[in-house]
């Protein structure tokens, strides 16, 4: 029998971790795209599919559970808004996670967590 099994704890007490994952998850909607941890990525995958499938739904009922959990109102209007409608066709799998190494302080291994048709805009070169 395996125990334990359910989540990752990550370290911290359950309010502490609730509101961690519930701050990515947020920042990814916003940003489509984060850099974090493996560990933490691999959490927050269910729940932004989750969200995603919230999204696609569209009800006002769906709208009141997105927003009770997210934490930026700008991730709620992107999830109901842009995210509704590019995966209208897809049935599921939003997100994809590429592994970027080790961090240099700790060697925790870092991961890049972003939604499956996230092209990455080019840097302006005129900035330099």
């Amino acid at each position: 029998m395996r125990h334990k099994s359910g989540y990752k704890r990550l370290g911290r007490p359950a309010n502490q971790r609730r509101a961690l994952l519930r701050n990515l998850a947020s920042s990814l909607l916003v940003h489509e795209s984060i850099d974090t941890t493996l560990t933490k990525a691999k959490e927050i995958r269910g729940i932004v599919e989750k969200m995603v499938t919230l999204g696609k739904r569209g009800d006002l009922h769906a709208r009141r559970q997105a927003e009770a959990y997210l934490f930026e109102g700008e991730a709620t209007k992107k999830l109901f808004g842009d995210y509704a409608k590019r995966f209208k066709t897809r049935a599921g799998g939003y997100t994809r996670i590429l592994r970027r190494g080790v961090r240099f302080g700790d060697g925790a291994k870092l991961a890049t967590i972003e939604f499956v048709d996230y092209a990455a805009k080019p840097a302006d070169k005129s900035e330099k």
